[in-house]
Parts: structure tokens; sequence; C-alpha cells
């Protein structure tokens, strides 16, 4: 479980193909602290598997579903990436609950810059329309930001500064495509509505 606020910004150093998956080293300083092989990071909001670190980088491996419904398929050497550690039960709950369980991928269509930031317009296929509203919160590329404005199939969200600077958005260009990861209590309360014994039909 995350938070959605990145640590910190990390650097894929290399990519090595294994069968149908692929093995990538990432370098970093703040998330290795204290974390060991099998501990969780999210990578730009996917959630992988610490193999391997060393005193300033760390190996994950993804395997074909997590290539083919994620853009870590997309990521190269040199490609930055948001970083944050699993949380803690001791640690305050910033941002809203994220699961590192990418949903789907959207695409950036505007970008809008002011002297507050980026206003960020991003599409995402409709079918995933029912778990976002407007000021609820959302993960993009591991980020916890709140839903400024929707429109159909795409959603507007605010990037102040801070965001901007702590984050990979400062380099997002219009075409891009991003992981999004809808709030988990949205979907379990469209389970339960869809799939309780009073909508349930024989």
């Amino acid at each position: 479980m995350f938070t959605g606020l990145i640590e910190e910004l990390g650097t894929v150093t290399s990519v090595e193909q294994l069968g149908d998956g692929r093995r990538f080293v990432i370098s970093a300083s703040t998330v290795l602290d204290g974390t060991r092989p099998d501990d969780s990071i999210s990578v730009n909001g996917t959630c992988l598997t610490v193999t391997e670190h060393t005193d300033s980088t760390f190996s994950v491996t993804a395997i074909a579903e997590t290539l083919r419904k994620t853009t870590v398929g997309e990521f190269e050497q040199g490609h930055r990436v948001n970083l944050e550690r699993a949380v803690r039960l001791v640690d305050r709950l910033g941002g809203h609950l994220v699961q590192g369980h990418v949903d789907t991928t959207g695409t950036i269509v505007n970008i809008i810059s002011n002297d507050q930031g980026w206003e960020m317009w991003i599409e995402f296929p409709p079918e995933f329309r029912r778990w976002i509203i407007p000021v609820g919160s959302i993960c993009v590329d591991g980020v916890s930001l709140t839903v400024a404005e929707l429109q159909d199939a795409r959603f507007k969200v605010a990037l102040i500064p801070h965001t901007l600077e702590k984050t990979a958005f400062s380099s997002a260009v219009v075409g891009q495509r991003v992981n999004l990861e809808f709030d988990v209590i949205a979907k379990y309360v469209d389970n339960l509505y869809h799939h309780s014994e009073a909508n349930v039909r024989p």
C-alpha cells in the first residue's frame, strides 16, 4: 500500500529482456534506506518487488502482464521515474490509499501552464468513468492527485510548482501515456452495488 506522495525521482540505468519479462535497474537514494529484497516500491505508480539492491540502485522485474497493462514496457535507459516505498502503518496518510495496481493507462491531451503551475488534461478509456468523480482522488504515474474537472472520458488535474519539482511531470508532454489507478474505495462501492443481493437478478 502507498500514499501517492513521491519520495524521489529515480533513473532507469539498464533494461534487460528476460523471456517475456524485463529486468530494470534503477538508481535512487532515499527509497533505498531500509529497503531489502522482497520489499515493494511504487515505480510510476506500479507496485514492483525489489529483487536486488546496491548502495545506489535497486533491481525489479516486470512480467509480461505488467508490461502490457502499464507504461513500464516503455522504460528505457535514462528514463526518469517517480518512486515511493510502501507505507508503514505508523506513517501519516498524506495522499490517499494507493495499491500500486494500475487499472489502465491514459493519455495527456493538453497541458496549460500558468503562474500557479500546470493544468493537465488526461483522456482515459470510458469504461472506467464510473470510478472517477470531480474532487475525488486519482493516482497518475504514482502521484496522488485531485480531479479538478471531469468531462466524459477525460479529466483535469492541477500540478503545483512543488509537484512539478518533485516528480517526473516536469518533463511530461502532450501525447504521453501515463499509468492510472482509480480510488480503491470507489471500486469496492461499485462492486458492492452491482453484486449485492438486491441488484442480482436470477
